[in-house]
């Protein structure tokens, strides 16, 4: 009786709510791991700089290939040319595969995140093996949740509420950033462990219970459609055959890069999302150094720490407001409205200079918070395109996975750009090299704020105006390249209509197919 009643709420909990809680039980574990691997393998297992570099090269290749292939292994018994007689795969069978792919790697994604915290080999290799191994487990993650957001639902007010649940509990689990802090200690690492293991532990039981309760949601929906949450919009339809395997007439991975090559929009969409990419992980890598260098004489090592931790909370509290505007103007408007904004406020704090501490203050948090929100809206457009793919390809199904994967691959270096450009252009402009200066504090340690060499006053003005402009002039160049290529993207307004109004006319012409068989 006393298991009952907590079960029964569980059981009666929204499907969105479901789904959007699997970001909760990513995000816990992910945010900890962007704050704390490298300061962990550089200060606490010190690792050398050529073990470093190897791992971090190796894990670029890794990062960008594993994205297509999980998603070309997941997707391609759905590329069929053409129907075959006989059994075929419902799309209900399509959603339960993903949410028990979810189920498994979920739990094994908890268990690589483990893996960083405890020494269990040379530090050189045990880095190497934890990046490729934890990065392999969150792609999979990554896809499959991805691709659940454009199968579940196919109507652009169905999309935004399951992204919508998304950042509230993307939102509540970048808490743990804040939470971290209090354990963190390079000297004393055990209490950081049992913190790290806690979150793992919560992680795993979260990936289970919610892909049970998921899986239950869609069973109902195919034994009644009527009833069912997942129907809301028409996102799962019981009757709607999927013909796969090489018996299906298959496509090759060739024949669907040639389709893909000839995909306008995708192409347009990849140019701009590799300068948003770029952007965001320029944000994260430079935030503590403009810290430190603009504004550790004007600001409190507790403010500094507060501005690093509401930036990793605050994008997904953002897209609560602009997802209802995506609702009633579009997301193409609203992405196009964040570029100008980026634009607008980057040539303002041009104009105004490297002295405004108030004004640096919100433009670093600011930057950050719109530039990360605007990559939460992106997967929207995704989807779209997982739309238009398949009605231009006369697909069966729509390859979402896939096409994730393949938006990744093309968009996925621009997170090692941008500290190598990064640190080349604070190089080339002031003459600092970070690899051979005294490294950067990071925000929330317990060590005091570096100061500048008494001896060279000159050149710490001339490093303090380098990254001013570092700060200013790269969103500046990201924002008028990425409004110039968002400028050619068509999949909008009336066009997306057309789209979404041919992809549901195919779902209702197999369904009548079927019925007349």
């Amino acid at each position: 009786m006393g298991l009952g009643l907590p079960r029964a709420w569980l059981v009666g909990l929204p499907t969105p709510v479901v789904y959007g809680s699997l970001a909760l039980f990513t995000s816990v574990l992910h945010n900890v791991f962007l704050l704390y691997y490298v300061d962990t393998f550089v200060s606490v297992y010190k690792i050398n700089r050529t073990a470093f570099w190897i791992g971090e090269t190796v894990f670029l290749l890794w990062n960008s290939l594993n994205d297509p292939l999980f998603g070309w292994l997941s997707d391609r018994q759905f590329l069929s040319s053409r129907p075959r007689s006989g059994t075929g795969l419902s799309s209900q069978a399509v959603v339960l595969a993903r949410v028990q792919a979810l189920g498994r790697h979920g739990p094994l994604l908890a268990l690589s995140f483990l893996a960083f915290w405890v020494p269990w080999a040379p530090a050189g290799l045990q880095f190497l093996l934890c990046l490729c191994l934890y990065d392999g487990f969150l792609t999979l993650v990554d896809l499959h949740h991805h691709a659940l957001l454009a199968d579940l639902a196919l109507s652009a007010r169905g999309r935004t509420h399951l992204n919508f649940c998304c950042s509230v509990f993307s939102a509540a689990g970048s808490l743990s950033v804040f939470a971290s802090y209090a354990f963190w200690n390079k000297e004393d690492f055990s209490s950081f462990r049992t913190f790290c293991v806690a979150l793992a532990a919560g992680s795993a039981l979260g990936f289970l219970g919610a892909t049970q309760l998921l899986r239950r949601r869609v069973e109902a929906a195919g034994r009644d459609m009527g009833c069912s949450a997942l129907a809301w919009d028409g996102g799962l339809r019981r009757e709607e055959l999927l013909f796969g395997g090489e018996e299906a007439g298959s496509i090759t991975l060739g024949q669907y890069l040639r389709q893909l090559a000839r995909h306008q929009n995708f192409l347009w969409f990849v140019g701009m999302d590799l300068v948003q990419v770029f952007h965001c992980h320029f944000n994260s890598n430079f935030f503590p150094l403009f810290l430190e260098y603009l504004l550790s004489d004007h600001i409190s090592l507790s403010t500094g720490s507060f501005l690093l931790g509401i930036s990793y909370v605050a994008p997904h509290l953002n897209n609560l407001y602009f997802l209802p505007l995506c609702r009633r103007w579009g997301v193409y408007s609203v992405v196009r409205a964040l570029f100008l904004l980026k634009l607008g406020l980057s040539l303002l704090m041009l104009v105004a200079g490297p002295d405004r501490p108030g004004l640096l203050c919100f433009f670093i948090a600011s930057n950050r918070v719109f530039t990360e929100g605007t990559c939460k809206l992106l997967t929207l457009v995704v989807t779209d395109l997982v739309d238009e793919d398949l009605v231009l390809n006369h697909r069966k199904q729509a390859a979402s996975a896939l096409l994730f994967g393949m938006v990744a691959l093309v968009t996925k270096p621009g997170q090692t750009f941008a500290p190598l450009l990064g640190t080349w252009l604070l190089c080339f402009y002031t003459g600092h090299d970070l690899f051979q200066q005294p490294p950067v504090i990071p925000v929330g340690s317990t060590q005091p704020w570096p100061e500048p060499p008494a001896s060279a006053p000159a050149r710490a003005s001339t490093l303090r105006q380098g990254c001013f402009y570092l700060l200013v002039l790269v969103p500046i160049t990201c924002a008028l390249l990425q409004l110039l290529t968002w400028s050619q993207f068509t999949l909008h307004g009336r066009r997306l209509h057309m789209v979404k109004a041919q992809r549901q006319s195919l779902a209702q012409v197999q369904t009548l197919d079927i019925k007349t068989v």
